[in-house]
């Protein structure tokens, strides 16, 4: 069984403020007699699930060609976490005994991927701490970022490129099941960019 965790990519679908939408420019249509349907893709490389790249916040840091690829890929833990809007997820709502290479959060604070919120909950930075003490390299969430709206400094962000570890936001985790799964997110190989869209799954 496959499961889909990535919103659909439409014009509709929420960006960060100031961020590229999705849009599509149909240059050749087979509607029209052409010979082939052929289109141009313009929109964020932060857009719906997407890897960042630790280059997003860390001067000097790799890009997202350079990050290895097995740390997409292979078991993960999804865990649902109670947590108002607009706070962090402190160490505490973290289970106890957690031991995963890679945990996906549900917090259910950005319901709709196509209507932007920005009071969504975040991770605070002792939790990311934590999860690297319990052997995670990477952790994903259902919201736009692993750090809040109001976050300039990114204090999240910091400790995940201070610990080594790598960030997948805006999966769609409102259907799934907590448990085990194998996870399959791969970044596209963007030269020297600073995130990738994936196509998130989820397989038992």
């Amino acid at each position: 069984m496959i499961l889909d965790i990535t919103p659909a990519i439409t014009p509709a679908l929420a960006v960060w403020p100031g961020d590229s939408p999705a849009s599509r420019e149909v240059l050749m249509d087979l509607a029209r007699g052409d010979v082939v349907t052929l289109s141009t893709l313009r929109a964020t490389v932060h857009l719906g699930a997407h890897a960042d790249a630790p280059s997003h916040y860390g001067l000097g840091a790799p890009s997202i060609e350079r990050m290895p690829l097995e740390r997409y890929v292979g078991p993960c833990r999804v865990i649902r976490v109670p947590v108002a809007r607009g706070t962090r997820i402190g160490p505490e709502a973290i289970p106890r005994g957690l031991r995963a290479e890679r945990v996906l959060i549900a917090t259910g604070t950005y319901p709709e991927p196509e209507r932007w919120n920005e009071d969504f909950a975040a991770l605070a930075p002792s939790t990311v701490d934590l999860l690297h003490e319990r052997g995670v390299r990477l952790v994903g969430i259902d919201t736009p970022s692993v750090d809040l709206k109001s976050d300039a400094e990114l204090l999240a962000h910091s400790r995940f490129l201070a610990n080594d570890m790598v960030i997948l936001e805006g999966l769609v985790l409102g259907g799934v099941e907590p448990g085990e799964y194998e996870l399959i997110a791969l970044p596209l190989k963007l030269v020297g960019f600073d995130a990738s869209p994936v196509r998130a799954v989820l397989r038992r």
